[in-house]
This record gives structure tokens, C-alpha cells and sequence, in this order.
């Protein structure tokens, strides 16, 4: 997916890079697929502010997506690629034999006017849905499954995909994004391909209009605050902070978060690499 360098006509303009949107067919979705987002702007049901940074932002319609990928042994045809404004990924518009419409995460590489099938029996190829059972190993996936028949939870994001390493029992090994390597059932499904817009990470936002579109609120360094709004706030001058750490007291850049006692603990093979390992 190509990215393209705006002309510094403007101020916002000069540093922005955008997505070039080639791969996108059609600017209008299915309006059986919409539905109703509400903003909450980081309150909770008491109106207390819970998450910080958050609010405005433009109008959004929410896509109902098909996680589950559950319509086995049915053809389904690629209708449109479609931008998301919810997600990172595009979506594609799936139409099956019998005329039910669905909306599925694109697979990178997927085409208007393929096929896709889900479920026992199909190929492994670009955007089908198959059991981790019986997919080969190294073939690349995206949209796994944690728990059978719950819907896709890993790998969504854009550019993201796993890799099917090998089975051990009851169980498949998957090597996730972030480096992770677990088990996950077999009896779970996962989608071939990766996942589509590779190049998100490369766009540069140019200005900080563009973020507010986006709904995210300025945020106030916690250096910069007084000692009873954060922990490394306060001191003479431009003082350093002390450890980073979070506004609730939290370490930052390395301390140890996941608690131990998690029941999936014992799934995990090998843990996500660090930055500083890289």
C-alpha cells in the first residue's frame, strides 16, 4: 500500500504523508452493515473522566464486522475494498451465494471479485477461514482466534499477522506480532494472509488538527504538572521527573506488569520481545 508526500502549500501540509488509498474501490458502505457509535469522551457511566486525551473528534458510523467467520462450507465474493474510519485495517465487502451481505478484516493482497470460504475443507489460501488444525505450517495468518467459536481477537491491526509454527497436542503454536510465541486451540480459527494497508505506520499526521479529528485531546507532559498532579512533577526549574513512571505511579520502560497468576500464564511459550532487544 503507497503512501504519498503532500506539497508544503500550507503549514499542516509541508511534513504530511498520507495513505494513497489505491487499493480502496468505493467511498460508500453497506448500509445494512452501519450502525449507531456513541462518543463517551473518556466518562464512564458515573460522567467521571476514566481515560484522558479523549474527545471530539469527527462523526463516525460503526461497521459491523464478521469476526466469527462462522458461514462455513458458503462462497462468498469480494464485492469492494473499503476504507474504515473505526480501524487501522481496510475491510472488505463480502456478498455470499446465498445474497447475504458481511463485512470481513482485507486480507493484504485481496482482490475485488475473489472467493473466500470458511471452515473445514478449505484451501488454504488468501482470506479463507480455517481451523488451525488444518492449516500447514509457516503459512502466515491474521483475525486468530483465543477461544473457539469467539471471534477473531489477535493479529487485527494493520500490516499484522502471525505464523503457524506447530502443533502440540490439543494445542497450535503460533508466533504472534509482537514476537510472542503461545499456544491457542486447535479447534480455533484464523484466517490466511496478513492483514491489509501495511504502511499505515508510515503516515505523518503533519498537524495537530488532524489528531483532534481523530479524537484525541492535547496531553500535558507529567513534568510539566505540580507534584500533586504527578508523580514527576514539581522541583526548581526544569527538573528530570525522576523515574518515568505513570500518572497513577506505575514504572515505565521495563517494569514487569502481567500478573503471574493469569490462567493463560501457562500457554505462553515464549514472551513478546522487548524494544531493547531489538
Amino acid at each position: 500500500m503507497p503512501v504519498k508526500k503532500y506539497n508544503p502549500i500550507t503549514p499542516g501540509t509541508r511534513t504530511r504523508v498520507g495513505n494513497a488509498y489505491t487499493e480502496i474501490t468505493t467511498n460508500k458502505p453497506e448500509k445494512t452493515l452501519l450502525a449507531p457509535l456513541h462518543k463517551s469522551g473518556g466518562r464512564n457511566h458515573d460522567g467521571k473522566m476514566t481515560v484522558r486525551q479523549r474527545g471530539g473528534g469527527h462523526k463516525r458510523r460503526y461497521r459491523v464486522i464478521d469476526f466469527k467467520r462462522d458461514k462455513d462450507g458458503v462462497v462468498g465474493t469480494v464485492k469492494s475494498i473499503e476504507y474504515d474510519p473505526n480501524r487501522t485495517a481496510f475491510i472488505a465487502l463480502i456478498e455470499y451465494t446465498d445474497g447475504e451481505k458481511r463485512y470481513i478484516v482485507a486480507p493484504n493482497g485481496l482482490k475485488v471479485g475473489a472467493e473466500i470460504v470458511s471452515g473445514a475443507g478449505a484451501a488454504p489460501t488468501v482470506g479463507n477461514a480455517l481451523y488451525l488444525k488444518d492449516i500447514p505450517f509457516g503459512v502466515v495468518i491474521h483475525a486468530i482466534e483465543m477461544q473457539p467459536g469467539r471471534g477473531a481477537a489477535l493479529a487485527r491491526s494493520a500490516g499484522t499477522k502471525g505464523t503457524l509454527k506447530g502443533r502440540e497436542g490439543k494445542y497450535a503454536i503460533i508466533e504472534l506480532p509482537s514476537g510472542e510465541v503461545r499456544r491457542i486451540l486447535q479447534t480455533c480459527k484464523a484466517t490466511i494472509g496478513s492483514t491489509s494497508n501495511p504502511d499505515h505506520g508510515l503516515q505523518v499526521l503533519g498537524k495537530a488538527g488532524r489528531k483532534r479529528w481523530l479524537g484525541r485531546r492535547p496531553r500535558v507532559r507529567g513534568v510539566a504538572m505540580n507534584p500533586v498532579d504527578h508523580p514527576m512533577g514539581g522541583g526548581e526549574g526544569r527538573a528530570s521527573g525522576g523515574h518515568p513512571r505513570s500518572r497513577t505511579g506505575i514504572m515505565a520502560k521495563g517494569q514487569k506488569t502481567r500478573n503471574n497468576k493469569k490462567y493463560s500464564t501457562s500457554l505462553i511459550i515464549s514472551k513478546r520481545k522487548s524494544k531493547s532487544r531489538k
